[in-house]
C-alpha cells in the first residue's frame, strides 16, 4: 500500500539511490552541506524498480539512472517524469579478467553487456568507439541492438544480462561492458580497471535527480538538485571517486 508522497516542508524527503556512489554523494549532501535538509536515503541494489515506488508514492524522488533509461521506464510505463539535476556521470566501462589490452581478446570470446535496452546501445557504443564491432547506421534517436552489428571481426558471441550481474560475468566471459555504478559495487575502479572507458566530455548519459511532475516544483526538491549540482559537490566526487564518476560540472 502506497504511503503517499511526503510534500510537507518539513518532512524528510524519501531518495530512492543506488548504494554507490549515489547514496554516498547525498550522504555528503546530508551530512556536510544541508542539515537543515533531512533526508530519508533508500539504498538500493539488485533488479529493484526505483521509478515504480516514485510512480506509486513511497518515495519523492530518485537518484540512480541516466535520461535515455528514464526515458524507455516512461514509456514502458505510460507515464512522465520531471528531471531536475543533471549530476555526474559514471562513464561506462570495458573489463576482462582474461585479458589485459583489447588487443588480447581472443577470437570467438563470448561479450557480456546490459539486457536494458538504453544500455545496451551504449554498450554496443563503446564497443564500436574501440574497434571492436561496427554498427550500421541507425535513425536518430533509435537505439542500436544486436541487431545492428554488421561488422564482427573478432567473432565475438555476445550475452545480455541485468546490469547488476555484470561484475560477477567477468569470470565466465572474454569481456564484459559494466556499468559505472555497478563496478564500483563490485569492488573495481573504473579509471584504473576498465581496458576502456567512454569519454566524459559531450557524454549523453548523466545520472539525474528525477521526482514526479506533482513534486517538480517542491521547495526540497529544487534545494537537493542545487546541492548536488554545487562546486562542493563536484569537488566531493573527483576526489572521492578519482575519475571514476565524473560531476558534469567541473568544479
Amino acid at each position: 500500500m502506497s504511503i503517499g508522497p511526503a510534500s510537507a516542508a518539513t518532512a524528510p524527503l524519501r531518495v530512492v539511490a543506488s548504494s554507490v556512489p549515489h547514496a554516498e554523494i547525498l550522504e555528503f549532501v546530508d551530512e556536510k552541506l544541508a542539515p537543515e535538509l533531512p533526508l530519508k536515503i533508500i539504498e538500493i541494489s539488485g533488479d529493484l524498480r526505483p521509478n515504480t515506488l516514485l510512480r506509486d508514492g513511497d518515495a519523492d524522488a530518485n537518484f540512480f539512472q541516466h535520461v535515455p533509461f528514464l526515458r524507455s521506464e516512461e514509456a514502458a510505463m505510460g507515464m512522465r517524469f520531471a528531471v531536475i539535476a543533471a549530476v555526474h556521470i559514471e562513464p561506462l566501462g570495458l573489463y576482462s579478467h582474461r585479458a589485459k589490452a583489447l588487443a588480447d581478446l581472443p577470437n570467438g570470446g563470448v561479450v557480456s553487456l546490459s539486457n536494458s535496452v538504453s544500455n545496451t546501445s551504449r554498450g554496443l557504443s563503446l564497443l564500436q568507439a574501440n574497434g571492436l564491432i561496427r554498427l550500421r547506421a541507425t535513425d536518430t534517436g533509435v537505439n542500436a541492438t544486436l541487431d545492428d552489428v554488421s561488422e564482427n571481426p573478432k567473432n565475438f558471441r555476445f550475452v545480455e544480462i541485468a546490469p547488476p550481474q555484470l561484475p560477477r560475468s567477468l569470470d565466465d566471459v572474454a569481456l564484459a561492458v559494466i556499468n559505472g555504478n555497478y563496478a564500483l559495487e563490485a569492488g573495481l575502479e573504473p579509471a584504473r580497471d576498465a581496458l576502456a572507458l567512454e569519454r566524459a566530455e559531450g557524454n549523453p548519459y548523466a545520472n539525474v535527480l528525477v521526482t514526479t511532475e506533482g513534486l517538480a516544483k517542491d521547495p526540497r526538491v529544487l534545494r537537493l538538485g542545487t546541492l548536488l549540482t554545487s562546486a562542493e559537490v563536484a569537488e566531493f566526487i573527483r576526489n572521492r571517486y578519482r575519475g571514476s564518476v565524473v560531476a558534469v560540472r567541473s568544479s
